[in-house]
């Protein structure tokens, strides 16, 4: 999927354009994923974020810290170190516009086709399958094992 971003927004339908941009554009990133995985609360790690990449989008469009603070229900320090950088966040979502505007607000989302999630549900019926076995043929030997315990011990 290949969008046109607005890396200077004039109105708030272009804000919201480059702060939906940023968001996807940040939490489809392998690196951001792993770290979305890791995290311990989740909800708050995603949170930031998104809150990070408004105020980008907004600061982007001239809005004062501020009225950039209102806006997003934030104190002006918050949003000051998501723009700063200071907070992870912030760095990330930084990055994300970075590589918007190196691809000229171009925005890549990879997307799963239908014949690669058919591919991906075959591989799981296979693997699925060869658990099965293998439970199989664990429980086969344990009985076997079990059996000459008995003789040993008998």
């Amino acid at each position: 999927m290949s969008e046109e971003i607005p890396l200077k927004p004039l109105t708030k339908e272009e804000i919201r354009k480059l702060e939906l941009a940023l968001i996807l554009g940040t939490i489809t990133r392998p690196d951001v994923l792993e770290k979305i995985r890791n995290a311990e609360d989740k909800l708050t790690w995603l949170d930031s974020l998104i809150v990070a990449a408004g105020a980008l989008a907004r600061d982007r469009a001239g809005m004062p810290i501020e009225a950039i603070a209102e806006e997003l229900g934030r104190s002006p320090t918050t949003i000051r170190n998501h723009l700063a950088g200071k907070t992870e966040a912030g760095r990330l979502v930084k990055e994300t516009y970075d590589m918007l505007m190196k691809a000229g607000g171009k925005l890549q989302v990879p997307i799963v086709s239908a014949a690669e999630v058919e591919q991906f549900r075959k591989r799981v019926e296979e693997l699925e399958q060869q658990l099965k076995d293998l439970r199989e043929r664990v429980e086969k030997a344990r009985v076997k094992l079990e059996e000459v315990l008995k003789e040993l011990s008998g």
